[in-house]
């Protein structure tokens, strides 16, 4: 019982090892000062790893908003190595460019742990301040 165990974790680890390297290597093909680096990199900290804080280098205006209103609901619930978090995995299905804006739809698969899986919509709106990019709006829908 014990070896499987240990095969379980290491399966676990190798991957989670796989899904953060795959999110390294999409979000480096395109650069962190554009609309759709923004854009990935807010996804991935706002809803792949659940991190409110590290998403919010990335917003600006009603996005920083909803942040730290959301950051202030949770109050001191903190999302550790003990939390179990869904395993997130988006794709960019549209993009529109405007005079002042970049919107982006992602489809999201969220695989819940003994929960089963769901898909979302992720609207996510990026602005150019400036010479920096960053997301304005931001939301999820079925």
């Amino acid at each position: 019982m014990t070896s499987r165990r240990f095969f379980l974790l290491d399966r676990c680890a190798e991957l989670l090892f796989i899904a953060a390297f795959a999110s390294i290597v999409a979000t480096g093909c395109h650069p962190a000062n554009s609309a759709r680096g923004v854009a990935d990199r807010f996804v991935d900290q706002y809803y792949v790893a659940i991190d409110l804080k590290a998403a919010e280098p990335f917003c600006t205006g009603l996005a920083l908003d909803k942040l730290h209103h959301e950051i202030q609901m949770i109050g001191g619930q903190k999302i550790d190595a003990n939390t179990h978090k869904p395993t997130v995995h988006y794709k960019l299905t549209a993009e529109r460019d405007a005079t002042d804006h970049v919107e982006f739809l992602f489809r999201a698969t969220i695989d819940v742990p003994d929960g089963g899986a769901f898909n979302r919509n992720l609207l996510i709106t990026a602005r150019k301040t400036a010479d920096t990019w960053k997301v304005s709006n931001f939301d999820d829908y079925e």
